[in-house]
């Protein structure tokens, strides 16, 4: 049994026994009660005084004996008896002068408050209790399936300012259009214009959506609804429309605000594209989310805006004019936009006068806002655990590179030959990428194991950022890929399982090339891969192919071809160079990691070397 339902358990059997005490309790009067016949006969004895008499009960107190009367055991103390039905009582009683009155005529309050009431309360709030530690209360919010899950932010909460949001110039922009609708409304419907309902933030992950719309808020200074598009379905049928409707009206009351939808395609998946995997719910939520779109009037104030990162899977319904008609590209930063960036999250960090965001930036390609929140936050710590007084450029290098590979282990322990290996594979990589024209610089070679697999890394930097990339220099990466496998080869004979990661990248680098890119010499121009991928998530779908087997195999063909062929050439480069391999190889088991400046310096100082022994020779 495991333990939370130990845990449960333990507390059922402890309600139960609470329960049987409180029968107990409210039966305690009949448990030890004088019997009537004993009663009567104490009664006509003279020995009974100050009755208090109820409908069911008769309580009194016995008067002190002359004699011994053993078989009453309440001598002197108060008595309770079962009253049963004895029309003469009153008039005993009376004869006999003895003080009685009448108790309360509605024991059933007391039986229904200690017997009902009380103990159907412990259940509830023991249920409760079990089912918050059993997973946040999941009983108790079936009370309110309807009600909107949201956050709501009044406009004075909403502290996020386009001053917060850097690198997305091109995107704030756009939706100042909306904040002016916002802040004037006149300005807009004086000549009859309507601002667009929707506005559809589409962009990679981590690129700022969620805090640009909040961005958005705050400039305007409106309320702020924040739900996820997952919020909204449950497994009962008609509580994400009920949602929908309750998020609307909502919204009616606080106009002008603005309604924020974070992650749409968790709600506004294409309707009917696979049958088999439909869900009823969501697209009841989705046709409920459609109306009420269609229902409300922009000219009250209110803005629709949501967030995705995969557009090609939403329902064509929501794009169409009307409802999100407008869409903001929040793509990621260039040089530029990661140094604003970077700017704004060293605005709570203190940074050394050193440090340079500008080459930070320069050396950051491709990372997102996310990244360089990370990058600059890990940079932080690192510095505090170093005991620096201020956060310096190692630091910040060192936070690049966990944030590019992983957190380092230079704890783990590897024989000499398997160091020489990694030492020799990282060599190969580096020593081609310097001697391809169209291959990135190399940034940085280590052989210290990062991340989960990784046992060696080599980094490159790409001079600029890049938006095209030529046949030419596709081919240089997948030489730079088979670099450190050749270099295996060459040097020990043999090749090792290290180069796993290599293989699977070039060979997807290369069929894409022959099927999406139409740069195969022997296929031609012709695009093989049609279905949608996710425009903006680096992995693509399962998907199957839609061309005829022999296509199919003079493709393989074609990519074997090209491996092949680079496979060759880099086999040829590191040849021609294996004296500066050898010894860029012994060089990183000695210091473990080369900058880019030092493997260049190095690499031309064998250059040198050899220039001379050719000479001498």
């Amino acid at each position: 049994m495991k333990g939370q339902d130990r845990f449960s358990l333990l507390w059922f059997v402890g309600a139960i026994l609470v329960l049987v005490a409180l029968q107990a309790l409210g039966t305690h009067d009949w448990a030890g009660a004088l019997p009537y016949s004993e009663f009567k006969r104490l009664l006509g004895e003279g020995r009974v005084a100050d009755l208090q008499i109820d409908t069911t009960v008769i309580r009194g107190t016995l008067k002190d004996f002359s004699k011994d009367f053993s078989d009453v055991k309440a001598v002197g103390k108060p008595f309770t008896t079962l009253r049963v039905d004895d029309p003469g009582l009153t008039k005993d009683l009376q004869d006999r002068g003895i003080t009685f009155r009448g108790g309360p005529q509605n024991p059933w309050l007391r039986d229904v408050l200690a017997v009902w009431l009380l103990p159907l309360l412990i259940l509830l709030l023991v249920w409760r209790f079990v089912f918050r530690r059993m997973g946040g209360g999941a009983g108790m919010e079936a009370l309110n399936l309807g009600k909107r899950r949201g956050r709501i932010y009044a406009a004075h909460e909403v502290k996020v300012t386009f001053d917060d949001v850097a690198g997305v110039d091109e995107a704030k922009d756009e939706l100042c259009e909306v904040i002016e609708f916002l802040r004037h409304p006149a300005k807009f419907q004086r000549l009859g214009g309507k601002l667009p309902k929707g506005v559809l933030l589409v962009g990679p992950p981590g690129t700022g959506k969620t805090l640009l719309a909040k961005a958005v808020a705050g400039e305007a200074g409106v309320p702020f609804f924040s739900m996820s598009g997952s919020e909204f379905v449950e497994m009962f049928v008609g509580v994400g429309a009920a949602r929908v409707r309750d998020l609307f009206s909502q919204a009616q009351e606080k106009a002008p605000c603005i309604i924020f939808i974070d992650e749409l395609d968790a709600l506004g998946k294409s309707r009917g594209a696979n049958p088999l995997t439909s869900h009823d719910e969501r697209e009841q939520t989705l046709n409920q989310l459609l109306a009420e779109m269609d229902g409300f009037d922009t000219q009250k104030g209110v803005i629709i805006m949501a967030a995705t990162n995969r557009p090609e899977i939403l329902d064509p319904a929501l794009l169409r004019p009307g409802r999100f008609d407008r869409h903001v590209l929040v793509d990621r930063p260039d040089i530029r936009g990661r140094e604003a960036i970077l700017r704004v999250h060293a605005r709570g960090v203190k940074l050394a006068p050193q440090v340079d965001l500008k080459l930070l930036a320069a050396r950051t390609p491709g990372f997102v806002g996310a990244d360089l929140a990370n990058v600059m936050n890990e940079a932080a710590l690192l510095a505090a655990r170093r005991e620096r007084d201020a956060v310096g450029m190692p630091e910040l290098e060192e936070a690049i590179d966990r944030v590019v590979a992983g957190l380092e282990k230079k704890a783990r322990v590897m024989s000499p030959h398997e160091r020489e290996i990694i030492a020799h594979h990282e060599a190969g990589h580096a020593l081609v990428a310097e001697s391809l024209p169209m291959a990135d610089p190399v940034h940085r070679v280590s052989i210290i194991p990062r991340g989960i697999a990784g046992l060696g890394y080599t980094i490159q930097r790409p001079t600029e950022d890049r938006f095209l990339l030529t046949r030419a220099e596709l081919l240089d990466r997948v030489a730079v890929l088979l670099g450190g496998r050749a270099a295996e080869g060459l040097v020990f004979g043999d090749v090792s399982t290290g180069a796993q990661n290599d293989l699977v990248r070039a060979t997807e680098l290369a069929r894409s090339m022959v099927t999406e890119y139409g740069m195969s010499d022997t296929l031609g121009p012709m695009a093989l891969e049609r279905e949608r991928r996710p425009m903006f998530l680096p992995n693509g779908f399962a998907h199957s192919r839609d061309y005829a087997e022999r296509t199919a195999e003079a493709v393989d063909t074609e990519v074997r071809r090209i491996l092949d062929a680079e496979h060759e050439r880099v086999r040829a480069i590191l040849t021609r160079r294996r004296g500066a391999l050898e010894r860029l190889g012994k060089v990183l088991l000695e210091r473990e990691i080369l900058e880019g400046d030092e493997l260049r310096a190095l690499l031309a100082a064998s250059e040198a070397a050899n220039v001379a022994a050719a000479r001498a020779a």
